[in-house]
């Protein structure tokens, strides 16, 4: 393995991090909600309260990279996971698991800036592509690893070994699931000692020597010296500029790459990738099936994630960002409206054996062999029999019950949407955001993106139990598929390839006046 290699694979277990610390959530959210008595509003606090954070984190990451460097920020952010990890674990009450979650959302908005950011300043040229991806990668990994710990854990929870009961497993699993985290942690901060600073971060503070020798390492001297000499003269044409500021990011010259990175960076969220990574179980347990197939079949969303990251780092470099971006936002599209059709075109009867055992059958009895066509409407109709004292978790279960649908149009409408935003709108926004901007701009540039990025995302995973809900599950899917045509045009008609360019050639074909761009 090259050393420039390793060193980015060590510092993109931060992505690996903040895939796991993102994810896990996915596997507790309904213990979660009948632990604390929670409403659909309440459960989406939980789970965006950490992005809420993360995007705090991504506002300020930029900058503390460029006063204290790349590496603190990162060792920071995996001292924030640890603790993070073992305060969920032990939250007595909603306000504190908020909390806990909020203390990793500041370790996840570091590392999903700082470490692409590292690692693109890192590589060499024909390499940043496939080596920024590495980033993304883990972060795939992360979620992959946190769907099969859940799994993995609930099966242990059902098994009768004393052992089980000892460690509070049977009783405390989802505080087991969240708590787990701390492990990996520890070990990411110990494996960040062993990686240099940054060579442009060094250059910036006059450190010469270190810089070349850190940028030797993947490249031969020559290399290595050309490097330095691009990077000091990008340096020296930005010397006596006052710091970066978010005002500078209007500049006109800037404005045609900040509207297609904050396209992209929107993208990504609004088309409701986070709403099925944390909420895949409950998607499925919504088209009829066990908690435990649920979490099974999250566990294959996981891997087809992982599958096609892959994919995508073997094309980056070859294909180019934007043919990825294209297909990938074409397969969503198709995706999403797979699993709009399917919940619409789908039915809900109640049947007698589900009112066996119930003290509100007799409440619920004329409801018995009618058909609905909607999710919502059925809810509604079984809210309204059960009276002001309806139980929210009993008619989420009896409407789990009753769906009639081909549960795999849900299957293949959610792992095609993985699989295409897999090999495109994960992995290579981020290595574009790496790529856009200019050196003088580019920790401060990338933390603004991420602000927004954050932003809609936090949004997103807020309202998608409240939609679901109120809104129905034909409706939400159908609404992330028109945004992803949308975005399609958008991309279509504004992004440029960038792929096989120096990050200094990047900024002087990106920033050319209107006229030399076209």
């Amino acid at each position: 393995m090259s050393p420039v290699l390793r060193i980015a694979l060590t510092v993109a277990l931060g992505g690996f991090l903040m895939g796991f610390d993102a994810s896990v959530i996915s596997g507790v959210v309904s213990a979660v909600e009948q632990e604390f008595t929670l409403g659909k509003l309440g459960l989406g606090w939980v789970v965006a309260s950490l992005t809420l954070s993360a995007t705090l984190a991504m506002l300020m990451s930029g900058p503390l990279a460029d006063r204290f460097g790349r590496r603190p920020v990162l060792q920071a952010a995996a001292a924030l996971f640890a603790v993070s990890a073992v305060a969920c674990a032990f939250a007595p009450d909603a306000a504190t698991l908020v909390a806990a979650r909020m203390v990793g959302g500041l370790g996840v908005g570091a590392a999903l800036i700082v470490a692409p950011l590292y690692i693109a300043e890192i590589a060499p040229p024909e390499q940043r592509g496939r080596l920024v991806c590495c980033n993304q990668l883990n972060i795939v990994l992360g979620i992959s690893a946190a769907y099969f710990s859940n799994y993995l854990l609930a099966r242990l929870a059902l098994g009768d070994g004393a052992w089980v009961a000892a460690i509070g497993l049977d009783e405390w699993t989802w505080r087991w699931m969240l708590g787990i985290e701390a492990l990996p942690a520890v070990i990411y901060g110990l494996a960040l000692m062993t990686v240099p600073e940054s060579p442009r971060w060094l250059l910036m503070r006059d450190r010469l020597d270190t810089a070349r020798r850190v940028l030797q390492t993947g490249r031969t001297p020559e290399a290595a010296d050309r490097e330095v000499a691009e990077i000091q003269a990008s340096l020296a044409r930005q010397a006596g500029r006052a710091r970066p500021r978010f005002r500078d990011l209007v500049d006109p010259r800037l404005r045609p790459v900040l509207v297609i990175a904050l396209v992209i960076a929107v993208l990504q969220q609004a088309t409701g990738i986070n709403a099925v990574f944390f909420y895949a179980p409950m998607i499925f347990e919504l088209s009829g099936l066990g908690e435990n197939a649920a979490l099974l079949q999250a566990v294959m969303v996981g891997l087809v994630n992982l599958v096609f990251t892959v994919v995508a780092i073997r094309l980056i470099d070859r294909a180019g960002r934007r043919p990825l971006m294209l297909a990938g936002l074409l397969g969503v599209t198709l995706s999403m409206g797979i699993l709009a059709w399917g919940f619409g075109t789908a039915t809900w009867v109640l049947g007698e054996a589900a009112l066996r055992g119930l003290d509100s059958g007799p409440a619920l009895a004329s409801l018995v062999g009618q058909v609905f066509t909607s999710d919502v409407a059925f809810r509604d109709a079984l809210t309204l029999a059960l009276g002001p004292a309806a139980d929210a978790g009993l008619v989420g279960d009896l409407a789990r019950e009753s769906i009639r649908i081909d549960s795999r149009l849900v299957l293949l409408g959610i792992l095609g949407f993985v699989a295409s935003f897999g090999v495109s709108l994960g992995p290579v926004m981020w290595v574009l955001l790496s790529e856009l901007f200019p050196n003088r701009l580019r920790a401060l540039a990338i933390s603004f993106v991420g602000l927004v990025n954050s932003a809609v995302s936090f949004g997103v995973q807020y309202v998608f139990p409240w939609e679901l809900d109120r809104l129905g599950a034909a409706f939400t899917f159908g609404l992330f598929a028109v945004i992803a045509a949308i975005g399609f045009i958008a991309v279509h008609r504004g992004l440029r390839e960038t792929r096989g360019r120096s990050l200094e050639d990047l900024e002087s074909m990106l920033l050319a006046d209107p006229a030399q761009r076209a």
